[in-house]
């Protein structure tokens, strides 16, 4: 059984070596058509995200004798470097943590449409499994737990994550979305989630400008194209505003203005969207 603030390690039972991850590749979070894929063939990536570091040790041997592939987290900045890098399936949140609380972790990854979440908790009590619930946790585990119930936990949301795949995808290509780099944005709900799951606000003429852009990656678009999608047929020329709302958006996606590498300026034909973008939705 795993106490609030110590392992206790019974029988045979070792904490192992936690499995450790390269930056090497963009974050993806499993679509709800992989669940079926992933719970048949083992390949789960599960993140821990725990400051004790015993339980963190612990979990991650378990977990990863149990046949997931771990990542383990001290805290929420660790956690958002692995989003930033590695495809993570289901996420193990701690809730008290130095820094940002897992509440709060839960709460923003949520409003993302990110991983599922199981958060542990010392607190046991009936409200705070209500809030942790109702802020967007897929279960609620209180310590001290048994790890055969956690891995029982994960295997039970990643079915249910399959079971539900069918209407949840039904319902997600009808909205027209757009992913790069980690960014998020949903046309429908004129939205920009940032790569950390925080929403970043866009003026409307910086919401069109992007939109044109996602829509037309890769593709070198005049000023002229941009007014027309922008701001309609009828726009002037020689109007400089489309300039202006082209700095702010590259500021606002963190793309320097003095050498962008997002949003690319070619030379007298016009600009260029330099991501690879996954379009879903839209017509």
């Amino acid at each position: 059984i795993l106490q609030a603030n110590k392992p206790i390690v019974a029988g045979n039972e070792t904490p192992g070596g936690v499995l450790q991850h390269s930056v090497t590749k963009p974050c993806r979070a499993a679509t709800m058509s992989d669940y079926q894929r992933l719970m048949k063939e083992g390949a789960v990536t599960v993140a821990i995200v725990e400051d004790d570091t015993e339980i963190r040790e612990l979990l991650a041997g378990r977990l990863g004798g149990e046949g997931f592939s771990v990542l383990a987290c001290e805290n929420a900045n660790a956690l958002d470097s692995a989003l930033a890098c590695e495809t993570v399936d289901i996420i193990v949140l701690d809730i008290m943590m130095p820094g940002e609380d897992g509440l709060s972790v839960c709460r923003r990854l949520s409003a993302a449409g990110g991983p599922p979440v199981i958060i542990l908790s010392a607190k046991g009590d009936d409200i705070d499994r209500i809030v942790g619930l109702e802020i967007g946790a897929d279960d609620y585990l209180a310590k001290p737990f048994n790890p055969r119930e956690l891995t029982a936990r994960i295997r039970s949301v990643l079915r249910r994550r399959q079971q539900s795949a069918p209407h949840a995808a039904a319902a997600d290509t009808a909205r027209e979305t757009y992913r790069f780099f980690g960014w998020l944005l949903d046309i429908d709900d004129r939205t920009l989630i940032n790569p950390q799951g925080a929403s970043v606000v866009l003026s409307p003429g910086e919401f069109a400008l992007l939109a044109a852009f996602a829509r037309h990656p890769r593709r070198v678009l005049t000023r002229d194209q941009l007014l027309d999608w922008t701001r309609g047929d009828d726009s002037a020329p020689v109007d400089r505003a489309i300039d202006v709302q082209l700095s702010r958006l590259r500021r606002k996606l963190g793309d320097d203005p003095r050498d962008p590498t997002l949003i690319k300026t070619v030379r007298g034909d016009g600009y260029l969207f330099a991501a690879d973008v996954q379009r879903k939705g839209g017509v």
